[in-house]
């Protein structure tokens, strides 16, 4: 019987979490099929019509990737910049097969840590429309992010 009971409470845990959608601030990824693979950071005033989040996700492959997330009327492929406690990352999001429309190319090695290093980000499009605003709080994204890479590694047999 109790065990029963934990698994009613993990489901109606999880069901909630996944209805919450994109939200302001680090999550996991609510997104189906993402589960704790993906740490979500979303601007401030993100709802689940109008949003714009950073998504530092373990691939397929293992590797670790940096998605755009955004609502803006044209998508998220195209030009943008990533300010981070006055550090500007220009970088270029191409469209890809991942729930998130977008990956951010290039090493994303320095953002990553800019990200969990810093305390206020911004995300700015280069061209075409802004959408909702650019502030992103960083607050809470090392834990968020260091947890949902934690198992980003290839298997090895002992």
């Amino acid at each position: 019987m109790p065990s029963r009971l934990l698994a009613r409470v993990v489901l109606v845990l999880m069901s909630t979490a996944a209805a919450a959608g994109e939200e302001p601030g680090w999550h996991f990824s609510p997104l189906a099929g993402e589960g704790d693979r993906a740490a979500m950071g979303c601007t401030l005033d993100t709802t689940s019509v109008s949003y714009t989040c950073l998504v530092v996700r373990c691939a397929d492959d293992f590797s670790v990737a940096l998605h755009l997330h955004t609502s803006r009327a044209g998508g998220p492929a195209g030009r943008w910049e990533l300010t981070f406690d006055r550090q500007t990352f220009p970088m270029i999001a191409v469209p890809d097969a991942s729930p998130y429309g977008a990956r951010i190319e290039g090493d994303m090695a320095g953002i990553i840590e800019a990200i969990e290093q810093g305390a206020t980000g911004y995300i700015e499009p280069v061209e075409g429309a802004r959408g909702n605003s650019s502030r992103l709080p960083l607050k809470g994204s090392l834990q968020t992010i260091r947890q949902a890479l934690y198992f980003c590694a290839p298997r090895t047999e002992a």
